[in-house]
């Protein structure tokens, strides 16, 4: 886990500078990060379940699993959950084809766990008021690019 930023103190003519910018910076920027790993975490977790529950037709399932994933960046700091590319199978199964149903996995999943997500999301908001609660949420060996348990 990188360090956080101190507190820089200058003073200049008798009067005495305190500036959070950096640290504070900093804490949002890895709350954000800390909270879209979540947030990636339970919608893959939630459309392995639908496709767990809905095989009509599924040959390979695991594949299939493997070819939904999450990437929380950290320059851009978003969240990108999609379909891993070169995986036809998967996006045949997402918007359908003439031979393959739709199954609509992916948005439906997001959808109907809108209100969880703002959960996830507004506890990780809630800390930036609080440092210690703040550095607490921030886990330093997470990373974006996920492959759960299949």
């Amino acid at each position: 886990m990188a360090k956080i930023p101190r507190t820089v103190k200058i003073k200049k003519g008798g009067v005495e500078f305190t500036s959070n910018i950096d640290k504070t910076k900093y804490l949002i920027s890895e709350l954000i990060r800390a909270a879209n790993l979540d947030v990636g975490k339970l919608i893959r977790r939630r459309m392995l379940e639908k496709l767990r529950k809905d095989r009509r037709g599924m040959r390979r399932s695991k594949r299939l699993a493997r070819a939904f994933q999450f990437w929380a960046r950290k320059m851009e700091n978003d969240l990108v959950i999609g379909i891993k590319h070169n995986t036809w199978y998967g996006v045949e199964q997402e918007l359908g084809t003439r031979n393959q149903p739709k199954r609509d996995v992916l948005k439906s999943t997001v959808m109907e766990n809108i209100d969880d997500i703002r959960r996830i999301q507004g506890q990780y908001i809630s800390a930036i008021e609080e440092e210690n609660k703040a550095t607490g949420l921030i886990r330093p060996n997470d990373e974006g690019d996920n492959n759960e348990n299949d």
